[in-house]
């Protein structure tokens, strides 16, 4: 498996978890709550990000140089890093839930990018053999076994 498709899976996990915040969060009163769902999608993200980072970024920067739509993936990463680590210092339900829709919306904006911009550019660059030498890290880092 790519790396790009593993990763790609890990997006579509998070679109479930994203899809039931929205529906979920403007009716919510309980500041435990709202703190304990935000740690989780804080743990998730920071491990995919790191893993995007280690893996597939730092490939791309091997071929292309650091910068491009790297470097906007990684500031991307960072400011949503940045507003879920704010979060637990925050006493108002109502703005962590708005500061958690928030970073919502720009995750998904940022998945998109990843997924038709960077992913392709990933295949040409790397192209198939290197891009499954990463997949099969990916799993080792996840410790997934994703031989058939």
């Amino acid at each position: 498996m790519k790396v790009t498709e593993a990763l790609l899976g890990e997006h579509g996990v998070f679109y479930v978890q994203f899809d039931h915040l929205e529906q979920t969060l403007p009716a919510v009163t309980s500041l435990d709550w709202v703190k304990a769902q935000a740690a989780l999608i804080q743990s998730a993200i920071s491990t995919h990000a790191q893993l995007e980072d280690e893996l597939l970024f730092s490939a791309i920067d091997n071929h292309l140089g650091q910068g491009g739509p790297v470097a906007v993936m990684r500031m991307e990463h960072e400011e949503i890093e940045s507003t879920l680590n704010a979060i637990p210092e925050i006493q108002d339900v109502e703005l962590i839930c708005s500061r958690l829709l928030g970073v919502i919306q720009l995750a998904r904006q940022h998945f998109m990018k990843e997924e038709q911009i960077l992913f392709p550019l990933a295949d040409q660059v790397l192209g198939s053999e290197q891009l499954h030498a990463l997949g099969e890290r990916w799993a080792e880092r996840r410790r997934v076994d994703v031989r058939i």
